[in-house]
């Protein structure tokens, strides 16, 4: 665990490419404080009682909505869920507006997951209560980066040195960025790996490697993170076939038995079983797939205190100012 203590000031959370080591092991460190929250009888803390949480989605989620939503219910804060559909922004009200008419309603943090890059930058701009990215466009997924780290260094201890993989759908996947600036600046080497019509424009500025074959590099790896190939984000296949693309690219029983014994196998979720990877691969003994489910929610308790903690940071420095 790491031990240096920082004051934090950071009012929101838009990406992990700005922050440093030091702030991403922090938040991990307070996640890990978090856990114990889950485990008592009632399973709720006071942190964020008063407050109100607004999950703004303006893309269909399962995991992500849900693991927001019951983090700010164990810190007891109160949850508005918007949905786009029934919402007026189907009626042609902007994404500013939409946000302005919630904070009159005297909301505090925004948790906002939108198809377009930049949106929670944008709003982080314009309003005054805290935001929280949970996706936007091709750019970032910060929480489950930090999830992803935070699961990997509860098993390995340290992410120093470890051989990483991320395979799959790259140019499409803002959980892969998320993963590449956390896990290099906790010391890990990353390794991309798929074909080249899904790798990211300016690949080579990104500090990774690069491998179009999983077999060339498999047996090297401590982790493995197979993304979900995003259909609905392309305008054409990028790939002959999809049973071409699990021949080359998928994980199966037969390509682990090329991996390292404890190699730890990772996903996003939600998994397109036979594509990505094989179901014997997935609820097998090296997943840890659930578990990165789990440890979201103390993550996401973390970021939740830690925004509303810059945000308190923030006004108490204006209000010294002003005096």
């Amino acid at each position: 665990m790491n031990k240096k203590q920082i004051i934090w000031k950071h009012k929101h959370l838009i990406g992990l490419r700005d922050f440093s080591r030091e702030e991403i092991e922090y938040i991990l460190d307070t996640a890990h404080g978090f856990e114990e929250v889950s485990t008592r009888n009632i399973k709720k803390a006071p942190t964020l009682r008063g407050k109100v949480v607004v999950n703004l989605f303006f893309e269909d989620s399962t995991r992500t909505r849900n693991s927001f939503t019951l983090a700010a219910n164990r810190l007891s804060a109160d949850v508005i869920e918007f949905t786009e559909k029934v919402s007026s922004t189907s009626k042609g009200e902007t994404l500013l507006d939409t946000a302005r008419n919630l904070e009159a309603m005297g909301i505090d943090i925004v948790v906002i997951r939108h198809s377009a890059g930049g949106a929670p930058k944008f709003l982080s701009r314009n309003i005054n209560a805290c935001v929280v990215n949970a996706g936007d466009g091709c750019c970032e997924h910060p929480t489950q980066g930090l999830l992803d780290v935070y699961t990997i260094r509860k098993i390995k201890d340290s992410l120093e040195g470890l051989k990483i993989a991320i395979v799959g759908d790259i140019a499409h996947s803002r959980v892969a960025r998320s993963d590449i600036y956390a896990m290099t600046k906790l010391g890990a080497e990353v390794i991309l790996v798929g074909p080249p019509t899904l790798m990211p424009a300016k690949v080579e500025q990104l500090p990774v490697k690069v491998s179009y074959s999983l077999d060339d590099v498999i047996g090297q790896l401590d982790v493995i993170n197979m993304l979900r190939i995003q259909f609905e984000r392309m305008g054409v296949n990028p790939f002959p076939s999809v049973k071409e693309y699990s021949h080359y690219f998928g994980l199966t029983v037969d390509r682990m038995k090329k991996a390292k014994k404890d190699i730890l196998v990772m996903h996003p979720g939600p998994i397109n079983r036979g594509l990505e990877m094989e179901s014997e691969v997935a609820d097998g003994p090296n997943s840890v797939i659930l578990r990165q489910v789990t440890n979201g929610l103390a993550v996401r308790m973390a970021v939740l205190f830690l925004v509303n903690q810059g945000a308190m940071m923030q006004d108490k420095k204006e209000r010294l100012e002003g005096q």
